[in-house]
């Protein structure tokens, strides 16, 4: 058997039930956004960690160091945003090949160090070591929140509306504009700067984690056609989502119409985008909607239904079922 036959998910489902009788009540292990370690009877430690490989995860010629220093904390810290939680500290392992030059290393750290700033969080600690060839980047974050803040990808119920923060769509619309070497213009460079500098949604995620209402979350790193499964698979449910309620740019439907892509569906199935992915009970929705946008000047939107019934997504487009061939993002499956 070859990794391509099971995926990235379908390897880690083979161990990560084997490790289940070391972990004490109230840690949580395998399975969400970050690690849950107790901190005392009212808040919890939340750990991540991501590793980005040069040419897997970025192209190191068409990305700065700067750019590349802000992104590595920048997709660490959305899981934090996941879990409503405040980041509290970062460690940064390198592997480093013999070409990269002192002054590359100094720019990267620059743009790590940016967006530690805007959150004051401070790096502890990590490794650097020497790579054969390509720059690889492993960032681990710690945040802190509140045990009755924490919302978990198994508690999405029936009944509850699918929401999402901002707009879907325009990284994998970036990555495009980058793999096919399309001419920058204005348009198509704020799809790229999207892909580039993600910004982690950690002040609404801490906004949304204090909302009672709000159920099940998780971030939006391999496309809502993938994440939006990990939520029901965890929870149990069924969903419904409306592709013509997906919010997608002018910027990217532009680009999208002049390249002939389908911006729906890097919408549905493109990853990267950073955003939130939540569950909300219904009755809730008109007061959070106003609320929110009243303290983050930004719409959330509605793009479907949590349902009872066998795990897995309906797609509809003006009311009519269709089907959605389009998988998210998954290492070593099949192409």
């Amino acid at each position: 058997m070859d990794l391509k036959d099971i995926g990235e998910f379908g390897f880690i489902k083979r161990f990560a039930n084997k490790f289940d009788s070391f972990i004490k009540e109230e840690e949580l292990g395998i399975g969400d956004d970050c690690a849950v370690i107790p901190i005392n009877e009212s808040d919890n430690y939340v750990i991540t960690t991501d590793l980005l490989n040069e040419d897997i995860h970025f192209l190191k010629d068409k990305i700065s160091p700067e750019e590349l220093g802000y992104k590595s904390l920048a997709v660490n810290l959305s899981d934090l945003a996941a879990m409503g939680a405040e980041p509290k500290f970062s460690f940064l392992s390198i592997g480093i090949p013999s070409h990269i030059s002192v002054e590359y290393l100094d720019a990267f750290m620059s743009g790590f160090y940016a967006l530690s700033e805007k959150y004051k969080m401070p790096l502890m600690g990590g490794d650097t070591t020497k790579s054969s060839d390509k720059l690889i980047i492993n960032v681990a974050v710690i945040g802190q929140c509140k045990k009755a803040e924490m919302h978990l990808r198994s508690m999405a119920k029936e009944g509850d509306l699918i929401c999402v923060t901002g707009f879907l769509g325009d990284s994998a619309g970036g990555l495009n504009v980058i793999l096919n070497d399309v001419e920058l213009n204005p348009e198509n460079k704020i799809l790229v700067q999207k892909h580039h500098v993600p910004e982690p949604r950690i002040n609404e995620g801490i906004w949304l984690g204090k909302q009672k209402s709000v159920h099940a979350m998780m971030d939006i790193s391999d496309g809502i056609s993938s994440d939006l499964m990990h939520i029901l698979d965890a929870s149990g449910k069924s969903a419904f989502i409306h592709m013509d309620k997906l919010p997608i740019t002018e910027s990217l439907r532009k680009v999208a119409a002049e390249n002939n892509w389908n911006p729906v569906e890097l919408a549905s199935s493109g990853g990267e985008d950073y955003e939130l992915l939540f569950t909300i009970d219904a009755n809730d929705i008109d007061r959070l909607k106003k609320e929110y946008k009243a303290c983050f000047l930004e719409d959330i939107s509605v793009i479907g239904e949590i349902k009872e019934g066998q795990t897995g997504i309906s797609w509809f487009k003006k009311g009519e079922n269709i089907s959605n061939n389009k998988d998210g993002f998954n290492h070593f499956t099949k192409s």
